[in-house]
């Protein structure tokens, strides 16, 4: 009978504990992660975007021991994975998006219909920094900064400008040189940097606004006039940056991760953890191809975002004027 009462007491507490654990939230993901995760960029092949991910993705399945599929989902300038992700991705760790900044904010602040909102994210952490660079090709009759915009003050609208998306780092940058220089630019949006390349190789471009890392890999095919950052790149120490040539600009595209709203914090702990490793694996290498590397996770994330807002605010609101 004792026996009897010590094996209903003892079946009581495991029902209890079982239930508790399924009541805590984030328990049914304890084994995190179970399959394999897909890492989806906004972008083509080729920018710096995708350069990222490959490099990220053995040392992601390293720290997780599963398979990280990078995948590529472009159009609107990141808009279209971007929408995608936020109507149908599930809050469950396995689906990761590459967000990038100022895009997420420009987007759906100037376009109703960009169908995703900035805060729609959970962002696991921003990992590194690529300053906006203004590129020619080397044949190209523009030596210095100096010489294009005596051209663009010449001939308004002619000097036609190629970039990564529109509302996106590279826009917002030419808008500003625009407003800075006091000249008449024709913007040129693609679909990521890697339809750029070719764009301005072809001579379909006169300069193409990019960033940092295409300066460098392309040093022999390209010409940078000038970088968008507080202090000369160490990987690229003789292009002069826009403030030493008189223009106070400075800017250029924060790169990270988000997972949906709703994701178990601990799943996302854990991604942040993982993205975290594989950036210190990879570093020297980002650094070497003009990446400045900056981590942000959490509530630091959070404020990154919102400092950002603040700092593109202007250029925002003058285009929300003239729309």
């Amino acid at each position: 009978m004792k026996g009897l009462k010590l094996n209903t007491i003892l079946t009581l507490v495991l029902v209890t504990v079982l239930t508790i654990a399924v009541g805590i939230p984030g328990a049914a993901f304890a084994g995190f992660p179970e399959k394999p995760i897909t890492y989806t960029i906004p972008f083509n092949p080729g920018g710096e975007s995708d350069i990222t991910a490959r490099l990220q993705e053995p040392e992601l399945e390293k720290y997780l021991g599963v398979a990280v599929n990078v995948t590529h989902k472009p159009g609107g300038g990141g808009a279209v994975a971007w929408s995608d992700f936020q109507r149908t991705a599930k809050p469950d760790g396995y689906s990761v998006v590459g967000c990038n900044i100022p895009h997420i904010i420009g987007q759906p602040m100037i376009r109703k219909e960009a169908g995703y909102k900035t805060d729609g994210f959970k962002v696991v952490m921003w990992f590194h920094f690529t300053p906006n660079a203004l590129v020619v090709s080397k044949d190209s009759e523009f030596k210095t900064l100096d010489d294009f915009i005596k051209f663009a003050k010449k001939k308004p609208f002619v000097g036609t400008v190629g970039g990564s998306g529109t509302y996106s780092a590279n826009h917002l940058e030419t808008l500003r040189l625009m407003k800075k220089a006091g000249v008449d630019l024709t913007y040129v949006p693609y679909t990521g940097t890697g339809p750029v390349i070719p764009a301005l190789m072809g001579g379909h471009i006169k300069a193409a606004m990019s960033y940092s890392p295409v300066s460098v890999n392309y040093k022999d095919k390209f010409r940078t006039l000038a970088v968008a950052s507080e202090e000369r790149v160490p990987a690229m120490p003789d292009v002069p940056t826009f403030k030493e040539l008189g223009y106070d600009i400075v800017g250029g595209a924060f790169r990270g991760v988000a997972v949906p709203l709703g994701t178990p914090q601990d799943v996302v702990d854990k991604l942040a953890q993982a993205y975290t490793e594989a950036n210190k694996k990879i570093s020297k290498k980002q650094l070497d191809l003009g990446f400045v590397m900056k981590y942000a996770t959490g509530d630091d994330a959070v404020a990154l975002v919102d400092t950002m807002r603040k700092a593109y605010g202007d250029v925002l609101s003058d285009i929300k004027k003239k729309k």
